[in-house]
């Protein structure tokens, strides 16, 4: 949940030099099996073949929308898809977790280096609820280590 709404806030007018890329993997880590199962199958070769044609074909004539709205979720939908079955298999358990951590606290790291410390992250009226999310993105993983042992 966290980063859904961090993607969401990522498009609102507070913005930070943050690798939102990362949002991607950490993403692919935390969705339901359901919806990873869905995806991964039929549907998901759809959507990232249509992907591709348009980043193909379609590059020139829609340059912003292309590079800038649609590549995160294109890189998303490409990395569910290619992912090989050994990391789809270890993607829930203890493995998953670790990696999202870490992810977490790079984030979290790096948000606050930019904001300039801990204060200044959470003063301005914007940088509250990124910053609240960005711990979440920390803190759900842990939180999902220490019920696993």
């Amino acid at each position: 949940m966290p980063c859904r709404y961090l993607l969401v806030l990522d498009r609102t007018n507070w913005r930070t030099n943050l690798l939102t890329a990362l949002l991607v993997p950490y993403l692919a880590l935390q969705l339901p099996e359901p919806i990873f199962n869905f995806l991964r199958g039929n549907v998901g070769l759809w959507i990232a073949f249509i992907a591709v044609v348009i980043r193909l074909f379609f590059a020139s004539q829609f340059p912003n929308v292309i590079h800038g709205d649609l590549e995160l979720p294109g890189a998303f939908i490409l990395l569910i898809v290619t992912a090989p079955k050994f990391l789809v298999n270890h993607r829930t358990g203890i493995w998953g977790e670790i990696v999202s951590v870490i992810i977490g606290a790079y984030l979290l790291v790096q948000h606050i280096s930019q904001a300039g410390g801990c204060r200044p992250a959470f003063s301005e009226a914007r940088g509250i609820s990124h910053t609240i999310g960005i711990i979440l993105l920390f803190v759900a993983p842990l939180y999902a280590i220490i019920t696993i042992w």
